[in-house]
């Protein structure tokens, strides 16, 4: 069961509490579930977040939370929706998730990077949860690994706050520390 989503806003959060609400939340075992494929969703999550079903927007939070608790990667790169019962496919333009928020506690090696996803959850940077720069047509993007192969895009927002802190790290190339990780933001070209 998942548990209530964060505020929109984490500067009135401790990172502590950021934590709390994360261990408190219980998402189903999907990856755990074999069910047999039957078909597409009919359901697409746009570049900006937005969940789509049969070409209208699912603009009920809950909703949007709940189909994001049980979606997970396939083998071959694609996106599920699963239960213990069917499994369908689901589009996805970018990253299923957007890191829209963040809150850093601490400085250098002893920052905690805390990630306000789209969906109302949270992600803490570290080992489990690391931050990747990936080369695009457009550009580098910043991403933040959610869990098994589901990715949330870091936001222009967040990230230019990120920069700003690995810039005034003053290291090379230009980083930021979370939870006793280094993450690599820019060769520092």
């Amino acid at each position: 069961m998942i548990s209530t989503p964060l505020p929109a806003n984490l500067a009135h959060l401790s990172l502590g509490d950021v934590e709390a609400a994360m261990a408190a939340e219980r998402l189903p075992p999907v990856e755990s579930w074999h069910p047999p494929h039957l078909g597409h969703s009919t359901m697409v999550i746009k570049r900006d977040g937005r969940w789509f079903h049969d070409g209208g927007e699912i603009k009920r939070p809950a909703m949007v939370r709940l189909f994001s608790s049980i979606l997970r990667r396939e083998a071959d790169g694609s996106f599920a929706l699963v239960t213990p019962t069917e499994k369908l496919t689901i589009d996805v333009e970018d990253t299923p998730f957007l890191a829209v928020e963040f809150k850093a506690e601490g400085s250098g090696e002893h920052a905690k990077l805390a990630f306000r996803l789209n969906t109302g959850d949270a992600v803490m940077a570290g080992p489990e949860h690391p931050i990747r720069m990936e080369k695009r047509e457009e550009g580098d993007v910043p991403l933040i690994l959610v869990r098994k192969g589901l990715e949330a895009r870091i936001e222009r927002g967040p990230f230019y706050e990120l920069a700003e802190i690995a810039l005034e790290s003053g290291t090379t190339p230009p980083g930021v520390w979370s939870d006793g990780m280094f993450f690599v933001l820019g060769d520092g070209a």
